[in-house]
Order: structure tokens, then C-alpha cells, then sequence
């Protein structure tokens, strides 16, 4: 009659349910109206806002379009405007005393239009074209390379704070084994190595959960300096990793791969700087024509008449300047970006082959983190149904203690493996958009 009254009430405390994903985890260590609520764009909106490396990258975007503009300027006329007068000392009655001057007054008011044409000052424009293609497909990597940081560190949280709710159950049920443990041992139905075995158990758990709670800060803390500009824990995230997005066929990826890799833009837009510096070197073989338009006047008076005369007019001056010697400076120059051109074109290919790799790498990932969330699901229910029918045994005598703790560390690790399988497929999902963009 005893050992059917402690059945009873076991049963009636016997393993909770597996929880469901709540909606909002990680809760922040002080309840308040302050406290932020983010979800996943919102992390991902402040990382942007606030990762210097992020911020980097985009200013040197910014840097190479203000240097194509600065290139595309240099290739346009520049017009400037001059006015002045020289005195010389009279040597005489009407001539100055130096012979470069022109009279022993001169008044100078003119605009002026310069322009110089080379193959040198095109090909730098090129290259600065083709420098900021570079540098928008570096701030669009790190743009991908940032969503995987935010990412790890965002489902990271929801899943430390999920281990810390799996170290509590496992705990509580651990309890509840060492109380079952030492009623049965005074009633003489076990011996007391069970109740041995169950304070270890419980110990165990209560240590488990001191480092999931410990764990769980980490990441708060990590997931906070990420996206704060003002460090703080007073927020919570929301849990969305069941609602992950699907997973394209392999057709589908390859196109937006092949359309949208930053990488292979980045090599390839590398390679044409290279081309472009190496023709900027061989330009400077060649010879380069400088053109000057002058409008305005100059004269004895700062007049537009005298005597009758009109003084405004113009002038035009071409030089055109042929190099000749430079003690093979700019044979060096032509060879040094010709070195650049093969590494170029080299490491281009070596993008293109590692490019095909990843694809084919982070597409299989995450197929088979996809493939296993259902099945780590279900090892996770038969664990807690496994621990369940353990525990019935182990209450009418037919299971041991250790096969009831064996069942306990089953249902845990269980749980956790679920809830890492799911930051897996997410993971994963990002790692395969660093090649293919958004889908």
C-alpha cells in the first residue's frame, strides 16, 4: 500500500513538458518600462548603426566615390580667375628697369581655362572607377559578414537563455528524484546508494544550471556591446528561431550566386584597378598635352579701353610635354603594376574556385542542419518520454537509479542539442546569403 501511494503522488509530479519556444526570452535583469524589446531587424538596424568595422567599410566607400569624383574633375577644364598688378621701377621715362616686364605698370584681370590630356590622367580615372566598385563590394562583405555576426550573437541569447530553462527543469526533476529516492529508501525499497546516486544527480544539475545561467549573461552581455551605443542589459529578445525562413533548391541559389556574389565583384573589380595602374604606368611613356585659354586683359590701365584701344581679348597657350629620361623610374613603374595585374588575375580565379566551394559547403550545412531540426525534435520528445516510462519503472522496482540518471542526462542533452540544431539552420542560412544576398 505504501510504495502504491508514493506511485500515485510521483505520477502526479512526474516530467514536466518539454517547453515551447516562448515568444520573448532573455529577459532583462530589471523589470521596468524602460526595458527595450528587439527583434532580429532591430538588432541588425543598431549593429549597423553602431560596429566600427561596419562604419569602416562604408566610409571608405564613401572615400573612393569622392575619389572617382575627384578623377573624373581632373580630366574636365578647370577654370580659375586672376587679377593683380606689377609695378616695375621706370627706367626712363617709359620702360621698366626689368626686361621680363612688360611696362612699368601692368594690370592683369583675366579667367582662365586649364586643361591637360593624358593616357596617364585617364587610366587613373578608370582606376578610380573601378577602386570604388572595389570598395562598395567590400562595405556590401562586411554588410553580409555583419548580419552572421548579429545573427550568432542574437539566437545565441535566445538559446543560452533556453539551456538556462532546460538546466532548470533538469534540475527540478533531479529534486524530484532524490525525494522519491529517500522516501523509498525509508520505506526500505531501495537501498541507499540510490539515494547516493540521486544527491550527485542533483548536485550535478545545480551546477549545470549556475553555468547556463553564467553562459546565458555572456551572451547579453556580447549581444548588448553589439548593438548599444550606451552599454545596457535592460532589454529582452524575441524568439523567433522557429520561424525560420526555407531553404531555395540549389538551382535557385546558383543564380543568385552567380549574380550577387560580393566576393567574385571584389576580385573582379580588383583586377581592373590593376589594369587600369598598369596602363597609367605605360602612360607615362607617352607624351601629355596641356592647354591654357586666358580672357580678360592686360594693360598699362585696369581699363577695357584706353585711347581708343580695347584691351579685352584673349590668349591661348599649348604645351605639349614628351618625356624623354627618368632613369628608368617609370619602366619600374610599368613593371611593378604589371606584378599587381598577375597576382590580380590570380587571385580572381582563386575567388571564382573558393566561391563554388562555399556555395556548395554552406548550401549542404544548411540542408542538413534543415534535415536534422525535425529529427533532433523528435530524439527530444522521446527523451522526456524515455525519462517518464524510466521513472514508473524505477517506482515499481523494475529500473535502477543509474538507468533513471541516465535517462535525466539523455533528456538534457536532448533539449540542448535541439535548441543548438536550430541556431544551426539560422547560421547556416546567413552563412549561405554571404554569397547569394537576401532570398
Amino acid at each position: 500500500m505504501k510504495r502504491f501511494v508514493l506511485v500515485i503522488l510521483c505520477v502526479l509530479g512526474s516530467v514536466p513538458a518539454w517547453p515551447q519556444a516562448n515568444e520573448v526570452t532573455a529577459q532583462a535583469s530589471s523589470s521596468g518600462t524602460s526595458t527595450v524589446t528587439v527583434n532580429l531587424e532591430d538588432a541588425i538596424r543598431r549593429a549597423k548603426a553602431n560596429a566600427p568595422q561596419f562604419r569602416a567599410a562604408l566610409a571608405e566607400a564613401g572615400i573612393a566615390r569622392e575619389d572617382r569624383v575627384q578623377a573624373r574633375a581632373s580630366l574636365l577644364p578647370n577654370v580659375s580667375y586672376t587679377t593683380g598688378a606689377i609695378y616695375s621701377e621706370p627706367n626712363g621715362a617709359l620702360s621698366p628697369k626689368f626686361i621680363a616686364a612688360n611696362g612699368i605698370r601692368e594690370y592683369i584681370s583675366q579667367g582662365v581655362a586649364h586643361e591637360t590630356l593624358s593616357l596617364a590622367s585617364v587610366a587613373t580615372y578608370g582606376r578610380a572607377r573601378a577602386a570604388e566598385t572595389l570598395a562598395n563590394a567590400k562595405a556590401e562583405i562586411a554588410t553580409r559578414g555583419l548580419l552572421v555576426t548579429v545573427i550568432e550573437s542574437y539566437y545565441g541569447t535566445i538559446v543560452a537563455e533556453r539551456k538556462v530553462t532546460n538546466a532548470q527543469q533538469a534540475a527540478s526533476e533531479a529534486q524530484r528524484f532524490l525525494t522519491l529516492s529517500q522516501q523509498l529508501e525509508r520505506g526500505g525499497e531501495v537501498a541507499h546508494s540510490d539515494t547516493i546516486k540521486a544527491q550527485l544527480q542533483a548536485n550535478d544539475r545545480e551546477r549545470d544550471l549556475q553555468e547556463a545561467k553564467l553562459a546565458s549573461e555572456k551572451a547579453r552581455l556580447g549581444l548588448a556591446v553589439l548593438i548599444f551605443p550606451n552599454f545596457t542589459t535592460d532589454f529582452q529578445v524575441v524568439d523567433d528561431l522557429r520561424f525560420a525562413p526555407p531553404l531555395p533548391d540549389f538551382g535557385e541559389v546558383q543564380q543568385l550566386a552567380s549574380r550577387n556574389n560580393p566576393e567574385l565583384k571584389a576580385a573582379a573589380a580588383s583586377l581592373r584597378v590593376s589594369e587600369h595602374e598598369f596602363t597609367a604606368a605605360v602612360g607615362g611613356h607617352l607624351p601629355a598635352l596641356s592647354v591654357d585659354y586666358f580672357y580678360g586683359i592686360d594693360a598699362p590701365q585696369y581699363a577695357t579701353r584706353t585711347d581708343g584701344f580695347r584691351n579685352v581679348g584673349y590668349q591661348v597657350s599649348a604645351t605639349l610635354e614628351l618625356p624623354i629620361f627618368s632613369w628608368g623610374a617609370t619602366q619600374s613603374k610599368v613593371k611593378q603594376a604589371e606584378l599587381r595585374r598577375t597576382q590580380a588575375r590570380v587571385e580572381l580565379s582563386a575567388a571564382q574556385r573558393q566561391a563554388l566551394a562555399n556555395l556548395r559547403l554552406f548550401f549542404d550545412d544548411a540542408q542538413t542542419a534543415r534535415a536534422q531540426r525535425e529529427l533532433l525534435r523528435q530524439s527530444a520528445d522521446l527523451a522526456a518520454e524515455s525519462l517518464r516510462l524510466t521513472l514508473l519503472r524505477y517506482r515499481g522496482g523494475e529500473a535502477t537509479a543509474l538507468e533513471v540518471v541516465d535517462a535525466q542526462n539523455a533528456l538534457v542533452q536532448a533539449r540542448n542539442n535541439f535548441d543548438d540544431g536550430e541556431v544551426r539552420y539560422r547560421v547556416s542560412l546567413a552563412d549561405l546569403q554571404t554569397i547569394t544576398g537576401s532570398f
